[in-house]
């Protein structure tokens, strides 16, 4: 598929996004989730794509603004600014409480608070802290086949050398999809489940709020801005966005597998 984009052309990328995205909304995994143990399985999985997110956001850091020493200005401030605010938020947001935590240790704390099994991610981590690479803290954490290829894809991503195409998965195949994916998680939770899913709530109504009328515009307008007049950078973020899209489909599946599994 080829599209011909325009100086503003944030409107057709989504339009022709919009098949792979509904798929996406509309996955069978959120009508799945009918107890604790079904949501500490999808918490479980959920969780790598939690951390790899915060390396997509940090990736674009790297490439926009200037984080070695000596400092000089690098790029567009107004990009500076923009990729800045969300990594403020994301990186150091604050808790219930008021006190700050990025997003992933609030995902943790909610892990722990519904008794879902942190291990995995934690040796994860522990494999990085060491010096392995993504691939070999994927095999150390023993993490699932489609947490596996879900991660390694956007690590690709990651490497590619293309900023536009890290701010297309970041903004498409994250930012603008997650408030709609999350809805179908939280309508009834606290009630479902009161006083064991307080974090978790808030997590997720945390990223409606700031990925819906904060995040996803800062992120449109830099992709904008890393795609010009650049029909082919256009083109490329649709691609990359796409696929993201698929994987995600793919981490899903991969849960749903699960799910069957424990109910088999």
């Amino acid at each position: 598929m080829s599209t011909q984009y325009h100086s503003d052309s944030i409107a057709e990328l989504q339009e022709a996004l919009a098949p792979a995205r509904q798929q996406l909304v509309a996955h069978s995994v959120y009508q799945s989730l009918h107890s604790l143990d079904d949501l500490r399985v999808f918490m479980q999985h959920h969780v790598f794509a939690v951390w790899d997110f915060m390396s997509l956001l940090k990736a674009l850091q790297r490439e926009l603004t200037c984080v070695e020493i000596p400092w000089v200005p690098r790029g567009n401030a107004a990009t500076r600014r923009l990729i800045n605010d969300i990594v403020l938020e994301e990186e150091t947001d604050v808790d219930p409480q008021g006190r700050p935590a990025s997003h992933f240790e609030l995902y943790l704390r909610a892990m722990q608070e519904c008794g879902a099994d942190t291990a995995p991610i934690e040796r994860l981590l522990d494999a990085l802290a060491a010096g392995h690479t993504v691939a070999e803290a994927l095999e150390a954490a023993n993490a699932p086949v489609s947490v596996r290829e879900f991660v390694l894809g956007t690590f690709a991503i990651i490497e590619s050398g293309k900023p536009h195409a890290v701010a297309a998965a970041f903004t498409f195949g994250r930012e603008d999809v997650i408030p709609d994916m999350f809805r179908h998680l939280v309508a009834d939770l606290n009630h479902r489940f009161p006083g064991q899913l307080d974090t978790f709530s808030y997590y997720l109504n945390r990223h409606i709020e700031l990925d819906e009328e904060v995040h996803t515009p800062l992120a449109q307008q830099m992709v904008r801005d890393l795609c010009g007049q650049d029909a082919r950078r256009w083109e490329e973020s649709r691609v990359v966005a796409a696929q993201c899209m698929q994987a995600r489909v793919g981490l899903w599946n991969g849960i749903q597998a699960d799910l069957h599994l424990i109910h088999a």
